[in-house]
């Protein structure tokens, strides 16, 4: 009997499963790619702590401050204060564990200065640290012999009574439903960036199943209107640019050398200013080159490379064309500081949940320091309530019903190619649901998500073999993002005002009155409501 599941491979859920394991726990991880292909790696410029051994002025009620101003009167400051009180211990526990932190002069880690922080507090592995960090759980997870299942994608959770069971996932090699029982499930599957389809600094995985199959299931979301977009992502490919290249001195320019913005005021306004550059008919670049290629090549080696590979640029002579992506979602799955969902023995970590730590724009360096605090904290509690939970050995209705499912979107006719409307959703989101929103924007978009949903039964796959179903899987990921294009529109149409990484062009002004959440739950229909 598998006691903890964890669905996702990423930092949270790493860092889940390296606990469990340590304190005795049965453990199983199941992802849909691979742990080294998860997002934790877009996460380069480093990982917010506050460092006793550091004397430069900070202190953790300056982290705490900027992480609430930052929210923009949406964040929970229980979750803040802890998340930025066990910062030194987070960054701690990762150092012992072998991440290789870059180091001062003294041999202390090195930090420096990301976006919206009033001090250089984010520690860092050059511009890799995400990677590092990623690449490090996974091999202590290993040493620690905690059983993958790669390649498995999650389809559905098997709920009795208000009470997780499991879930069924699709065996992609193989085309197979499984099912998967266990004490406890903790979701750890990432963000939707995914509904930016060509518009984002997200893998094409990113597609916000396990929110998704949330609410089908009845279990709320909250604050879905909440879209980070990162300034710097290269122009054409998207390929992000680390927040490091600003924190190193960076500067934004127009193409004749002019600077017209903070570049370390936080994400939504600078990516808002270039977007106002670009309207004005200007081109944005990312200039380095006053900073030598020596220091460059030092702090933002993994940037030099991919501006050379993606752009043909050299950032040492050349300025970089970039624009704004969508990059990080505020939204998700309704949870408390430990990841406590409605459903009992159900748990949700990291991008794909939404316990309050970010409010309406999160901060620049926060998301690696969220997954692995909030990651621990999640395990140790489903750990301490593990005795005394049992789960009947038996075929689920779930698991029965997700078989005839599959089935039946194998039969579906293919007399519309999903994969143009996919390309669709991407450019209406990025123009309509992105950094300016409207009324009349948002309801263009909802109208198109709409009549798409109900043109599904006629986007089947034309792929029916059982040996790698990639047509499979990506339609069943289609389905999700449409189910929740509809959500992020229908907050976005709620929240009449403009709040952190939420700005609507017809309402410019933050609304005292609207400093609440917005909560998404489906009861037969979709309700979105302000709690």
């Amino acid at each position: 009997m598998i006691d903890i599941l964890i669905i996702g491979s990423g930092g949270a859920g790493l860092s889940a499963a390296l606990e469990a394991k340590k304190n005795g726990a049965n453990v199983l991880v199941v992802s849909k790619t691979y742990p080294t292909q998860s997002q934790t790696c877009q996460a380069q410029g480093g990982i917010n702590g506050v460092l006793s051994l550091k004397n430069n002025g900070d202190c953790v009620e300056n982290h705490i401050k900027d992480t609430l101003k930052s929210a923009h009167g949406l964040g929970d400051e229980e979750a803040i204060n802890f998340m930025c009180k066990e910062s030194e211990n987070t960054i701690s526990w990762l150092d012992n564990l072998g991440v290789p932190f870059s180091r001062d002069e003294e041999n202390n880690i090195a930090q420096r200065s990301l976006g919206g922080a009033s001090n250089p507090r984010a520690c860092y592995s050059s511009d890799y640290t995400g990677l590092k960090i990623l690449h490090t759980l996974y091999d202590k997870c290993l040493q620690e012999n905690i059983e993958f299942l790669n390649e498995y994608m999650l389809l559905n959770f098997i709920i009795e009574e208000q009470c997780i069971k499991g879930i069924t996932a699709l065996d992609i090699a193989t085309t197979k439903v499984k099912q998967l029982l266990a004490k406890k499930v903790i979701i750890a599957t990432g963000g939707y960036g995914g509904l930016y389809h060509g518009f984002t600094t997200n893998s094409s995985a990113t597609t916000g199943d396990s929110i998704a199959i949330a609410l089908k299931c009845g279990i709320e979301l909250s604050n879905m209107e909440y879209v980070q977009f990162h300034p710097t992502a290269l122009k054409k490919s998207f390929v992000l640019m680390s927040e490091s290249a600003r924190g190193e001195g960076g500067y934004l320019v127009t193409k004749d050398g002019t600077r017209f913005v903070d570049e370390l005021l936080p994400r939504d306004v600078v990516a808002r200013a270039i977007i106002e550059k670009m309207q004005e008919g200007e081109e944005v670049f990312l200039d380095l080159r006053h900073l030598g290629v020596q220091k460059i090549k030092q702090a933002m080696p993994q940037e030099y490379n991919l501006a050379l590979e993606f752009a043909k640029k050299r950032l040492d002579t050349d300025l970089l064309p970039i624009m704004p992506a969508a990059h990080y979602t505020m939204g998700g799955i309704d949870t408390d500081i430990y990841g406590k969902t409605s459903i009992k023995n159900l748990y949700a970590i990291g991008e794909c949940s939404s316990n309050g730590v970010h409010g309406a724009n999160r901060l620049g360096g926060n998301s690696l320091l969220e997954i692995i605090t909030f990651g621990r904290l999640c395990s140790n509690n489903v750990l301490s309530t593990l005795n005394g939970t049992t789960i009947e050995q038996k075929e689920y209705f779930t698991y029965q019903e997700d078989i005839k499912n599959i089935d039946t979107i194998l039969s579906l006719p293919n007399e519309i190619d999903f994969y143009n409307i996919k390309k669709l959703l991407g450019v209406e989101f990025y123009k309509n649901v992105g950094l300016f929103r409207t009324k009349e924007k948002l309801e263009t978009t909802l109208k198109k998500v709409q009549h798409w949903k109900e043109q599904l039964p006629k986007m089947g796959v034309t792929d029916k073999s059982e040996k790698y179903n990639t047509n499979l899987l990506e339609f069943i990921e289609f389905t999700n993002m449409l189910q929740l294009s509809e959500v992020v529109i229908l907050s976005a149409l709620k929240r009449e005002e403009s709040r952190g990484a939420h700005y609507r062009s017809d309402y410019p002004h933050e609304v005292k009155n609207f400093a609440k959440k917005i909560v998404s739950k489906n009861k037969k229909t979709l309700q979105v409501e302000f709690i």
